[in-house]
């Protein structure tokens, strides 16, 4: 028999957060990998839990080197539980190399849910939630950040994306040049904690008050980008079109056919563009 990965969510703040089914994991486990064990002992502590297993480290300068050792734990039948410093390992985490291995080798992967950043963010932000995409840490390098702003500009679902005090005002005024000063966006700071705080405004507003110092862990939501007007075909250019298709091999009938669909348009309207370039050029 193999064992199993379990993949446990830690709170992102208040501790009494923890689900019970995480004090039982911890209480249980063969194998802990903990992306700082001295953090893990903070937490166990706090819970008053002992565990029973063995501890190990887990993090990003030795993920390669220790993965093989904890899939060869598993392939053992050892029950190994990965938890990182706050919320849900491998999302912006640890947690990824060892969970492709585990599905690799066929053994079982499964999760304890907790406390979430992105989502809690996500909901406090008064933002739609809908549909939304999780961005992660932009680059360091203000160059590469702004390409990747640049590349996600249009992007119509609603963005989440986390960030480090020291670098949180330029990166929302990177933003603000980016995605426009007026967009919509949530600075949400120390969420569950003692001074969590949610600040609500346009990109260039929360750059401006950014730029007197940021402290905590920080989650910024941003709203996606506001639908595209959509573009005025005149008759002349709605005879162009169906020409081009006309030109292309298509009948005139099918041509008028694809144009009026492909615009949203009546086809009587695009037919009425046809006839008037028609009469136009005799």
């Amino acid at each position: 028999m193999t064992g199993v990965l379990v993949l446990a969510g830690t709170p992102i703040g208040d501790v009494s957060d923890a689900p019970p089914r995480l004090l039982t994991e911890l209480a249980t486990a063969d194998v802990i990998a903990a992306e700082d064990t001295r953090r893990l002992r903070r937490l166990t502590q706090a819970l008053g839990v002992t565990p029973a297993g063995r501890v190990v480290s887990y993090f990003e300068g030795n993920e390669v080197a220790r993965t093989p050792e904890l899939v060869e734990a598993l392939r053992g039948g050892a029950r190994v539980l990965l938890v990182t410093d706050a919320g849900m390992p491998s999302v912006s985490d640890p947690g990824y190399r060892l969970v492709d291995a585990a599905v690799n080798a066929e053994i079982k992967v499964t999760a304890v849910p907790g406390p979430s950043a992105v989502l809690t963010a996500l909901a406090l932000s008064g933002l739609p939630v809908d549909r939304f995409t999780f961005e992660g840490f932009l680059p360091r390098k203000s160059g590469d950040r702004s390409r990747q702003l640049a590349e996600i500009a249009a992007e119509p679902r609603t963005m989440v994306f986390f960030e480090a005090p020291h670098r949180i005002a330029e990166t929302l005024a990177a933003m603000a040049e980016a995605f426009g000063a007026d967009r919509p966006a949530a600075v949400c700071r120390e969420l569950t904690k003692t001074y969590e705080e949610v600040r609500r405004g346009p990109l260039d507003e929360l750059a401006r008050w950014a730029a007197d110092g940021v402290k905590g862990e920080i989650t910024v939501v941003v709203a996606g980008a506001p639908p595209a007007a959509p573009k005025e075909y005149g008759p002349a250019q709605l005879a162009e079109l169906v020409a081009a298709r006309e030109e292309a091999g298509e009948r005139r009938k099918e041509a008028i056919a694809a144009v009026a669909v492909e615009l949203g348009l009546p086809k009587r309207e695009v037919f009425d563009a046809v006839v008037a370039a028609k009469t136009a050029r005799q």
